[in-house]
């Protein structure tokens, strides 16, 4: 039985800074009491079916009962313990099964808070990497336009430095090497004239750049762009043959999003530096990892510093480290990928948005189905206070961002459910609930 407090919504408005928020004219909140499998209850007695995974982290629903259970048996023992000088069983086990899953030559594991600071983490390794070498020149990163790595300053200064939320830091941050947005689709030819722009940005700019950063065949908050998996292939070839380090943020991508248990494996390819988070516990605690060849530890270990000069306060967490083991067990004791491939069959219900006037595209990948907006429907954002309401009187939980309306629901939704969510799209775009 869950005991139900009453949510003091008028506290919260008046005191509570939610994400991309405006204090003085803030966007309604919804009042949960708790949430089980992929469906989310209201205080005011809705149960809205889950579209969002919790921002793409919960891939087993909510309340999973072996989450559950591996966190209470860890938090028995130890809620956290400090990571300087001590280990633990959660952190050990974790370790051994990330380097079990990711590519080979990535054997060193870096634990830490969130996605954003798992992305600072791998761009100091990449400029602490060459300083250990005695080059003192790689001090920028190369990046595509479209890309998104995170809040914090370090990550931000690799986000679309013009289209994305970040661009009014621009002034205060470190100014780095955008080059083009992938063009080439996923599932569609490869244009190489892509390859011969790209080679010139390394041409010009090899010598000043420490590493190539980018989201492996999605970028995601910077637009849900799907591109051709010989893209990134290029892009590693180039990395390789300019003496620049390859930096994948899978931490939207990774285990099993988008059909693969991580995107790189669409091109075949190994990045120097991985990161991982969000889906790493199945969105029950804040975790991600920064994992890295022998080659950037070696390094590293053996330059002038000759340690890496970071170690945030609950880094290795134990009772996270619990969750993300049994997430991924979880995970990989299932047939994954065909209820990836059954999610995304379901997901093709997206594709009759196309017959309306104000959808510009619709693409799905894995368990991701988005529907664009375009030009016939304003001109402007999607209107999230208008539609969010909308959605919560369909019985479902959408969160939309700019023209963006999409879906990344968790992995053990049913048919119906997803039925569900693709008509209540259709439906507030035919019925112009956006704007």
């Amino acid at each position: 039985m869950i005991k139900k407090n009453t949510i003091d919504l008028d506290f919260d408005r008046d005191h509570i800074w939610h994400p991309y928020t405006s204090m003085t004219k803030p966007i309604p909140v919804y009042p949960v009491t708790h949430a089980n499998h992929n469906i989310i209850h209201l205080e005011t007695g809705e149960q809205l079916i889950d579209g969002m995974a919790s921002w793409w982290s919960a891939i087993h629903g909510y309340n999973h009962p072996v989450i559950n259970n591996a966190m209470i048996e860890q938090i028995n023992n130890m809620s956290h313990i400090m990571f300087g000088g001590i280990t633990h069983n959660s952190a050990v086990e974790l370790c051994k099964k990330i380097v079990n899953i990711t590519p080979p030559s990535l054997t060193k594991v870096f634990l830490a808070d969130s996605g954003s600071v798992s992305v600072e983490v791998a761009i100091k390794m990449a400029l602490q990497y060459w300083l250990s070498q005695g080059i003192t020149t790689k001090q920028k990163l190369m990046t595509p336009y479209k890309g998104y790595h995170g809040d914090t300053f370090a990550a931000m200064s690799v986000c679309d430095p013009v289209n994305s939320m970040h661009s009014l830091y621009s002034g205060f941050l470190p100014e780095h090497v955008f080059v083009p947005a992938p063009v080439s689709q996923f599932g569609g030819e490869f244009n190489q004239a892509e390859a011969q722009e790209l080679e010139e940005y390394f041409k010009a700019n090899h010598s000043q750049v420490a590493a190539f950063i980018i989201e492996p065949i999605v970028q995601n908050a910077g637009g849900m762009n799907f591109y051709h998996p010989d893209y990134l292939a290029c892009v590693r070839k180039l990395c390789t043959q300019y003496n620049v380090l390859l930096i994948c943020d899978e931490i939207a991508t990774g285990f099993g999003r988008t059909g693969k248990l991580f995107a790189v494996e669409h091109a075949n390819i190994e990045p120097d530096i991985m990161c991982i988070g969000k889906a790493l516990t199945g969105g029950s605690m804040t975790l991600s990892a920064t994992i890295t060849s022998n080659k950037i530890a070696i390094g590293i270990s053996e330059g002038e510093a000759g340690v890496l000069m970071h170690g945030p306060t609950f880094m290795g967490n134990p009772l996270a480290c619990a969750a993300a083991c049994a997430s991924i067990d979880l995970l990989l004791e299932q047939n994954w990928q065909q209820r990836i491939k059954q999610i995304n069959t379901q997901l093709q219900q997206l594709n009759k948005c196309s017959e309306l006037d104000a959808v510009a595209n619709v693409r799905t990948l894995g368990a991701i189905g988005v529907v664009e907006l375009n030009e016939a429907a304003g001109n402007v954002d999607v209107d999230v206070a208008k539609i969010q309401a909308y959605f919560v009187e369909q019985g479902v939980w959408i969160r939309p961002f700019g023209k963006l309306i999409y879906l990344m629901p968790p992995y053990i939704s049913d048919d119906t459910s997803i039925k569900t969510l693709c008509d209540a799209i259709y439906n507030a775009i035919k019925g112009k609930h956006y704007a």
